[in-house]
């Protein structure tokens, strides 16, 4: 079974210095969602285009969300379904419902949903990331029945955190995909 990858950028896209675009320059098996408004998010508008894309999907895939687009995989999910994605790895989410964590402009994320996901899950933190605390993720990950891994002191684990092919997130990539076989 070979496993496909749906790379999901959050605010502001990830730039050419982000790990999220070394992956997808990396994987063949990597399909780059493109939302129209990357500085001006609306909910909606982010959760109708990730439907678009997960029903063209044909392949087993794993959603590897990033910071914003964690909050869309959980608004997504708790409305939409499709028997191809079987997996997310949530890496730095944002938290949506603090206003010292976030900017105003992605309070329409906001309430971060808090459920049990339909397909196994990872959430991957940094104990300095500024944009949410790390009681917050590990709380988090508890209510979403997802896997939780310490990544340590990463930033908020995007371009300026420097990690080019980020090695560390591929082996937890691993362990996700061997979860979902």
């Amino acid at each position: 079974m070979e496993t496909q990858l749906l790379i999901l950028p959050g605010l502001g896209n990830s730039g050419e210095k982000h790990w999220q675009t070394f992956w997808h320059e990396k994987f063949e098996n990597s399909i780059r969602l493109v939302q129209d408004n990357w500085d001006e998010p609306v909910r909606e508008d982010w959760i109708a285009r990730l439907n678009e894309e997960a029903s063209r999907l044909d392949k087993p895939t794993i959603l590897v969300a990033h910071s914003l687009a964690v909050s869309l995989v959980l608004h997504w999910a708790a409305t939409n379904s499709n028997k191809n994605i079987i997996g997310a790895l949530l890496v730095a989410p944002a938290d949506v419902d603090s206003p010292q964590h976030t900017p105003e402009i992605i309070r329409n994320f906001s309430p971060m949903p808090i459920y049990k996901l339909p397909f196994p899950s990872i959430v991957v933190a940094s104990e300095n990331d500024p944009y949410a605390s790390f009681e917050r993720k590990k709380y988090f990950a508890e209510q979403w029945g997802s896997d939780f891994v310490n990544v340590g002191q990463q930033g908020h684990i995007n371009s300026d955190s420097d990690l080019k092919y980020w090695e560390e997130g591929q082996a937890i990539l691993k362990q996700l995909i061997k979860k979902t076989s």
